[in-house]
Order: structure tokens, then sequence, then C-alpha cells
């Protein structure tokens, strides 16, 4: 029984992964001026944060509405006998409900397991590389779904800013933040924790920022795979990639460009960092996030929905 691997491009996956691995990946869209384009296919990160710096003029972004994996998961399924399909998470982006719904319309109940990842980006990508591993090696779909559940536990991520600008212009956070961001030109780092935004603190220099990223990345033990995503910056990204080498085997750690159905809500300079780690206590995120309100006396973080909502 062959397996198959399915996510949504805003796992911003490395294209040779995607192609090495078999990955099938259902594109979101973007909209711009009342014009729909697909994430990936449609239109560039360049030609979309060009638009961002440029202009005012809104961008939004969709889910692919359940059609389209349905679409997808009839096309796949007759080339494999079933699915592990996983989506950036429920908690930000109904993406995960129109693959729940395309399973139901398509019939695919005991053939298609959708899987919430509670991530996004290369958090949502090294799940999925976990998962398509398995199923190239021709594990089953038992096996496959264990592996991506426990992939769900052990993935951690954190982002840096060059500003809020772009997450303000969206609503995602809210004035007291934008306030002190304005105010003190301070970059934030932002993490996730059981799929929602919380943030992780602020630094003064973009430098002190990468150099958070590794003090992070240096609290885990048996990091298995590493993702490093930037929306403009390829050098930054490379250049993070060796430092990073000295700590976890090169050919694990993995560069790829901050898709515009995320790339919006951060714009230009936005610089993410990804990790699958096997015995690391959730704790230390935890603690992260809380040092970070008492530092800097932040409200408690609830990031609303990052506007990946369904087509009209």
């Amino acid at each position: 029984m062959t397996v198959r691997i399915v996510t949504d491009s805003t796992a911003d996956l490395p294209p040779e992964l995607v192609r090495e691995l078999n990955i099938t990946v259902v594109p979101a869209f973007i909209s711009i001026r009342g014009r729909s384009y697909r994430d990936g296919v449609d239109i560039s990160p360049d030609e979309v944060y060009k638009k961002l710096v440029d202009s005012d003029m809104p961008i939004t972004t969709s889910q692919p509405p359940p059609g389209d994996f349905a679409e997808t998961y009839k096309h796949v399924l007759k080339e494999a006998d079933e699915i592990v399909s996983i989506q950036a998470t429920s908690k930000l982006s109904g993406i995960y409900n129109s693959a729940v719904q395309a399973r139901e319309m398509v019939g695919g109940k005991g053939r298609i397991e959708v899987v919430d990842s509670s991530s996004v980006s290369m958090g949502l990508g090294l799940i999925t590389i976990a998962a398509a591993r398995l199923a190239k090696a021709g594990v089953g779909l038992s096996g496959v779904l264990e592996e991506t559940r426990k992939a769900v536990n052990q993935v951690h991520i954190w982002a840096i800013f060059d500003s809020l600008k772009y997450v303000f212009r969206g609503g995602r956070l809210g004035k007291a933040t934008s306030l002190l961001d304005s105010m003190l030109n301070v970059k934030p780092v932002l993490t996730m924790k059981e799929g929602v935004i919380h943030p992780a603190g602020f630094v003064r220099t973009r430098a002190r920022g990468i150099e958070k990223l590794l003090e992070n990345l240096k609290r885990f033990q048996n990091v298995q795979d590493v993702g490093i995503v930037h929306s403009s910056t390829p050098e930054e990204a490379q250049t993070l990639r060796c430092r990073l080498s000295a700590l976890v085997d090169k050919n694990r750690i993995y560069i790829s460009r901050l898709g515009p159905a995320l790339g919006v809500h951060g714009g230009p300079g936005t610089l993410i960092l990804a990790l699958r780690a096997s015995d690391t206590p959730k704790s230390s995120v935890e603690d992260a996030i809380e040092k970070a309100r008492k530092r800097i006396q932040l409200p408690s973080f609830h990031a609303p929905r990052l506007n990946i909502s369904p087509l009209s």
C-alpha cells in the first residue's frame, strides 16, 4: 500500500525537496486589486514584496477552497493507495478545515488522513519532510501517521522581523506592541506554541536577532532537521546555515524562500528558524515566552487568524 504526502504552500518547502520526496503542494491564494494568484504558481515572492514596499495597496491571502484539495486528492489517489495531508495550524488559518471538507467530498475516510501541524512555514515543512521520508521508504499509513504526529510535538519555530509594519497593516498585533515597536525601533522575535503566535522578545539590532535564533537552537538536544526561511535575504540565510552546520549535519539544514501567502504578513527582512528535535522539553519555549512578557511588559498576545480565509 503506497502512501503519498499532501501539504499546502504555507509550508515554504524548497522545490527540490518537493520533487525528491514526491510531495504534492496545494497553493493558497494571493489577492491584489481584486485579482487572485496561486501562491508559488502565478506570482513570485519578488513581485509581492515589491508591491508591499512600493504601495499601501491591500494584499490579502485566501485558503485553497475545498474543491482544490478534492481535485488534488482524486489525482493523487490514482497513483497511491492512501494520503496523509498535513496543513497549517488551524488556529491561524482555515486551510485545515478546507482539507477536511475535501476528504468528505471525495469519500476519502480511511484512505485520507488530515493532520493539523500546529505550525506554519518550515515548521509545517519539517513535519511534512519527516512524513514524506517514511512514505518514500514504503512505510504504511499507520507508521507515517504516527511519525507525523510525533513530529508535530518536536517542531519549534521563531521569526525575526525588520519591523512589524506589515503585521500591523493586517491587524495581526495590538496597539501596545505597535507603539513599542515604533518608539524604540526594536526588532521583534515571535514564536509559536500550540499553533498560536507569541512574542519571544525584542532585539535592538538584526545581528542580535540572529544570535538569539542561534541561542534558541543551542538549548535543544538531538536536533534532527533545521529549516531557514528568508523573504529577501538569501546571503544572510546562507551565512546562518554555515554557522549552524557546526551544530547540525549540514545535509539536514534546509533553506527556503518565504512564500507570499505568509510573506504579506511579515514583509521583506523576515527571517525564520524552524527545528525538529527529539527530546527537548516544551518548557524552554514556554520560559522564553514568559521571560519576554516580563522583560518587555507585553500584554497577553493571542493572534487572530492570518487572513487566510475562504475565497468569496
